[in-house]
């Protein structure tokens, strides 16, 4: 029988691997602009995928999945990363923060113009943004 900590390290190992092919799928971005946030809640574990954008140095919500562990969270993330193209609407949103002159373009899939926006402000004061418009583009 394996011990404790053998056990451990094949559960951190199959969580890296996870997270490595969740990387692979959202379009080859450099490790270090992917965060996986683990969020204990009463019902299990939410796993919130941040990217970072490396032009203008931004965090945004990817996507957010609920399972009862992280292992769960990373598989339900692995399937959605998969064929996300094809479950959500693709909106463009110019914004600039306040105080900055750069308007910002940034382009995200969502199911709805509100989940969009959600995405934009996620982790940040919606007062520290203003968004100049939000578009549905159109189906390619």
């Amino acid at each position: 029988m394996p011990n404790l900590f053998e056990m451990t390290n094949d559960l951190h190992v199959e969580l890296a691997e996870l997270q490595k092919e969740i990387g692979s799928y959202i379009g080859g971005l450099e490790s270090n602009s992917i965060i996986f946030q683990f969020h204990d809640e009463d019902s299990g574990v939410k796993l919130d995928l941040v990217t970072v954008n490396p032009r203008h140095r931004q965090s945004f919500l990817f996507h957010s999945e609920q399972g009862y562990d992280k292992l769960d969270c990373l598989k339900k993330m692995l399937a959605y990363v998969q064929d996300y193209k094809e479950k959500g609407s693709s909106y463009t949103i110019q914004w600039s923060l306040k105080g900055e002159d750069d308007l910002q373009t940034s382009y995200f899939r969502a199911k709805n113009i509100l989940s969009a926006l959600d995405k934009l402000y996620y982790g940040r004061d919606m007062n520290a943004v203003t968004v100049f418009s939000v578009v549905l583009n159109p189906i390619a």
